[in-house]
């Protein structure tokens, strides 16, 4: 028999995809919510209102076992946290670069199952919904204006210029092509113009309506920051701490960087080894580079399995794809559908690349497949009755999942495969940039003082071109991802921190959970309960693993 919580949970999931089918669409809820989501004010206020309503009938419900707790724990803390953000007008300010609105209406559509009529019938109405979505998020931006309540002009440029390259790259025709001349080849085309018109009418609205009323400064200060923080971590921060932390990692990853540098050339600095090892690259074309991505995914699932993870056979599969007119400049990935018919994915955004220097991406196989977030979101859909829907769903954070890819990432290491100090350095540089993320965010955001020594290098208070620098001198990061990388964190703060911050968190669960049991740890049994657990903000991580 259900628990009144599980019952609760499992209600709001399905409440919540019927106020929202394009978000219920790509995470994959089970059943027919429809198509189109309004994203105006009133829808908003709507899903604000079932959010309000399902934690006031939470705290009624009494727990029937440690199961039911932390279901309790975790949909409170999340839908608390949801209104906050509500309640302080954040959702008027409805526009996040690379990663916001404009890409998730293009991973709507290429999250769509193909391969049937009736399926393809399911694309051409996403496609088609897209004009329609636009029109109603208008209304919200609209309502932002009128509440003095805007994003800053960095974003809005930016948003524009996304959505007008959506238009121009004409991101929909992949599909039209793999469709051919079926008997929807018509309602697909013309759904598709429609949507690249209503694109390019979104960068006419952000450009000539919109812009004159956008913040001119990119900071949003700390009442917003703190908000966004415990959004993105579930933890209250302390800034201040965290940004003296950041830099004290930074340096410690940047001596380790040095040492594994001189294995490669001995005597010549970090820049010049890495301009070697890129000069390098052995992979220049996009079939090679797909082949080798989906090599190493497949991999390390074999290693893994029954080894350091028992891993279920229905996550055994991992699909690959490479992203072709992106904006997006680092990868991703989405996790399965529901009933799993729909398989978890990485995504490889490739710019205009034509040569990979994959010593540099080959941490990122383990942070973006396995270990990292296929095993976890994965393992977090198939967790049968111990988790409740909401946790399955609905309920992953940031700091929880990324800190968990960062955490994959240092296991690969401890794992041995980085023998290659080439692909060992790649993986420091990594955490190298995911420490200038924690300085970066913190510091532009909060218009806090860089130290004193940094500020000889770099200048003394951040803006976007000091930002730029510090990501690229001190995290190493591609020229194809600085710049979106940058605006990325302009637009969605406090995401940029969860990566370190989680990992932190993680390696102290884990150093907690060692100490306990001296000799007697089991690392596989650690994992399998830590992954079991499903998503847990990070203020109540290592007090729900130690229970």
């Amino acid at each position: 028999m259900t628990s009144p919580i599980f019952a609760l949970a499992d209600e709001y999931i399905t409440s919540f995809a019927r106020l929202h089918p394009m978000a219920a669409g790509s995470i994959g809820i089970k059943g027919d919510f429809g198509v189109a989501s309004d994203l105006g004010p009133d829808a908003e206020a709507e899903r604000a209102k079932l959010a309000r309503d399902t934690l006031a009938r939470l705290k009624t419900l009494q727990s029937t076992g440690p199961a039911d707790e932390l279901a309790r724990l975790h949909m409170a803390e999340r839908l608390e946290t949801q209104l906050e953000l509500f309640d302080a007008g954040e959702w008027r300010r409805a526009l996040r670069v690379p990663y916001g609105l404009i890409q998730f209406l293009c991973s709507y559509v290429d999250l769509a199952p193909r391969g049937t009529e009736n399926r393809w019938r399911t694309v051409v109405a996403r496609i088609r919904a897209i004009p329609e979505m636009l029109a109603t998020w208008r209304q919200t931006m609209n309502a932002g204006i009128a509440a003095g309540q805007t994003v800053a002009i960095r974003q809005v440029v930016e948003g524009a210029r996304q959505a007008r390259r959506n238009a121009e790259a004409r991101v929909f025709d992949k599909h039209v092509n793999a469709y051919g001349e079926g008997p929807q080849a018509r309602d697909l085309a013309e759904a598709s113009e429609a949507a690249y018109a209503a694109f390019a009418a979104t960068a006419e609205y952000l450009e000539e309506c919109y812009a004159p009323h956008a913040e001119p400064g990119d900071g949003v200060g700390e009442e917003r920051y703190l908000l966004h923080a415990r959004s993105t971590l579930g933890a209250k921060l302390d800034p201040r701490d965290a940004y003296e932390w950041g830099w004290e990692e930074l340096h410690r990853i940047e001596d380790e960087m040095a040492a594994e540098a001189a294995k490669i050339l001995p005597g010549a600095s970090l820049d010049e080894v890495a301009a070697h090892l890129d000069a390098d690259a052995p992979i220049t074309d996009h079939a090679s580079y797909l082949g080798w991505l989906t090599e190493r995914h497949l991999s390390a699932l074999e290693a893994l399995d029954g080894v350091h993870f028992d891993i279920d056979p229905r996550l055994m599969h991992l699909d690959v794809e490479l992203v072709h007119g992106s904006s997006a400049g680092s990868p991703y990935y989405t996790g399965p559908s529901e009933d799993l018919s729909r398989a978890g994915r990485t995504w490889w955004p490739v710019a205009d690349r034509e040569h990979f220097a994959v010593w540099r991406e080959l941490t990122t196989v383990f942070h973006e497949g396995v270990p990292g977030h296929h095993l976890q979101i994965g393992q977090t859909k198939i967790a049968g009755d111990g988790l409740s829907r909401f946790a399955k769903l609905y309920g992953s954070l940031s700091g929880h999942s990324e800190g968990w890819a960062l955490y994959a990432e240092r296991l690969a290491d401890d794992l041995g495969w980085h023998a290659d100090p080439a692909t060992r350095l790649g993986m420091l540089k990594g955490s190298a940039m995911r420490a200038a993320r924690v300085v970066i965010d913190i510091g532009w955001h909060m218009d806090l003082p860089l130290p004193d020594t940094e500020a000889k290098r770099h200048g003394e208070r951040w803006d976007f071109d000091v930002a730029l620098a510090v990501l690229r001198d001190r995290g190493g990061i591609p020229v194809h991802r600085s710049h979106p990388e940058i605006v990325r964190y302009a637009g969605w703060p406090a995401q940029a921190i969860c990566y370190k911050l989680g990992e932190r968190a993680w390696m102290a669960a884990r150093a907690e959970a060692e100490a306990a049991a001296g000799s007697g740890f089991d690392l596989k049994a650690w994992h399998t309960k830590a992954l079991g657990l499903g998503p847990i903000g990070l203020d109540n991580l290592a007090a729900v693993l130690r229970g």
